[in-house]
């Protein structure tokens, strides 16, 4: 239960950031709205994280955490230390070199992020403007991903974990304190960005440096580790980022679209992403490192009963979240977002996009759970194949439907390609031998899926019911929302057992934190 106590510590801290995180999109939403403002620095936002994401969280740890796990089993900490420093020295420097070019060609790079602002001169000059402001952020973010990757594989998740947590309290206390004192909100937000970049790096720093792992920075130079850290990194670009190259085209697409759908479009992936966050990240954070060390021990059967396990825990949590979402984004999307700027045509429009998301919710966490299976074994090309595949498919089908579903065709596309990347994964994996789904797995999974069609049921009656008093008050609709949340917990539990999805059993051991 060593894998379920760590996606739980990662999890937990997840949790703890994606309600910190609410309570920052709240704060947005009632100041910004879903107007030219929140529309230039969502876009500014997005473009830093999109490149982190791609490439510091999902190709760099893909690459760097097996060969540091390699290196700390056949040379032992000073070897993995030295390998750790070889790929700071390089990633500062081009880091160093990118985030300055990008920041000159701004104005050029914005055209190609986001075509539809160009018709919009405010806009599109306010978006130039946050997006220099805040893609610093990409340097010190990338920074920490390595740390946090070094963490990771020394088996000390909390500290990386809780990174996200300094984001959400930097750009709160921005829109808090420097708004009245910048051009606009979103120029406070902007400058959050950046100086929460600094201090996760400092966080690491520290935590590093409790670990007794202390790493310097030393003349770069391509070692034949770091090339082969380059290598592996090279196709897992975009076959780790597929998700995130998925969400950029929405964006540019969006942009095409009526002013505010890249606001709708935003608020319905922040409340998507928190079961994704929590489940899909904390366990493929938690798996890679396993798989790395039972691959490279040679136990094979290990490895595959960890991704079923895997498999397993992901759905149990994922199913019944995204048949919640689907049943009432509505109401989530209304007590969470609607006052000051956001009125009810943006809760309309966001809980429209929050259904479609929801939609592959799954898939999206499969992803997660089913990439490691591929990176453990240092395979970064499959995994391009698969994601070229489906970056076409969803560019086809967003076009095909950006017209008659406007910004819900653009979650619904990237949805459906998400279903088809997942496949995919599964099937090369399962024709290579390299993964097997055991017996409880396939006893769990139509389990868990009749447990959460009991759960939606019960939530869509109940929501019947109380939706009136709802409508009334928003000291009701909360009460309403936290009613139907518990109901939905205590119905899914319930059926998840007297189902046979779950046993109680395996919940005491996950609980259990005694050794072994």
């Amino acid at each position: 239960m060593a894998l379920l106590r760590s996606i739980a510590t990662v999890g937990g801290f997840t949790m703890i950031s994606r309600l910190l995180g609410f309570a920052r999109d709240i704060l947005i939403a009632a100041t910004l709205g879903a107007g030219p403002v929140a529309d230039a620095f969502f876009v500014a936002f997005k473009l830093p994280n999109f490149f982190r994401r791609l490439f510091a969280e999902g190709a760099f740890n893909a690459a760097f955490v097996p060969l540091f796990t390699r290196q700390m089993s056949e040379g032992g900490r000073d070897a993995a230390r030295g390998f750790a420093e070889e790929v700071l020295s390089v990633l500062v420097v081009t880091l160093v070199f990118f985030v300055t070019a990008l920041q000159v060609a701004m104005p050029w790079v914005m055209y190609g992020f986001a075509p539809g602002f160009a018709d919009d001169p405010y806009r599109f000059g306010l978006a130039v403007q946050l997006a220099q402001v805040t893609f610093p952020y990409l340097l010190f973010i990338s920074l920490v991903s390595q740390l946090g990757g070094v963490l990771n594989a020394l088996g000390r998740f909390a500290a990386a974990a809780a990174t996200p947590i300094i984001l959400n309290l930097c750009l709160i206390a921005a829109i808090l304190g420097l708004s009245p004192f910048l051009e606009t909100p979103g120029h406070a937000l902007a400058w959050g960005v950046a100086a929460a970049g600094a201090a996760q790096f400092i966080w690491l720093m520290v935590a590093c440096h409790r670990a007794d792992f202390r790493i310097r920075l030393l003349r770069p130079r391509l070692t034949p580790r770091v090339k082969r850290l380059l290598i592996l990194m090279l196709p897992g670009v975009i076959g780790a980022g597929v998700v995130q190259i998925n969400l950029l085209i929405d964006v540019v697409i969006a942009s095409l679209l009526p002013s505010g759908s890249v606001s709708f479009l935003y608020y319905a992936d922040r409340v998507n992403q928190l079961p994704l966050g929590v489940i899909g990240v904390a366990v493929g954070t938690a798996l890679l490192p396993l798989l790395s060390r039972q691959i490279r021990a040679g136990e094979e059967a290990a490895a595959a009963t960890s991704m079923n396990r895997a498999l397993e825990f992901a759905l149990l949590l994922t199913l019944p979240a995204a048949a919640a979402l689907m049943v009432m984004p509505d109401l989530i999307v209304s007590v969470l977002f609607e006052r000051g700027e956001f009125g009810a045509g943006e809760t309309a429009a966001t809980s429209a996009a929050l259904a479609a998301y929801a939609l592959g919710l799954p898939a999206y966490v499969l992803i997660k759970v089913l990439a490691p299976g591929y990176f453990a074994r240092e395979d970064t090309a499959t995994p391009v194949k698969v994601a070229a595949f489906c970056v076409a498919i969803n560019l086809v089908l967003n076009l095909a439907l950006m017209g008659p579903l406007q910004h819900v065709g653009i979650a619904l596309a990237t949805a459906i390609s998400a279903w088809i990347n997942a496949g995919l994964l599964a099937l090369f994996l399962l024709r290579r031998g390299n993964f097997e789904i055991d017996s409880r797995l396939r006893r769990a999974v139509p389990r868990t899926l009749l447990a959460s069609v009991a759960m939606a049921g019960a939530l869509w009656l109940a929501q019947d019911t109380l939706g009136g008093f709802a409508a009334t008050n928003v000291l009701l609709a909360v009460f309403v929302l936290v009613a139907l949340v518990v109901l939905g917990l205590v119905v899914f539990a319930g059926a998840a057992v007297g189902f046979g999805a779950a046993r109680i059993s395996d919940i005491k051991r996950l609980l259990d934190r005694s050794p072994g």
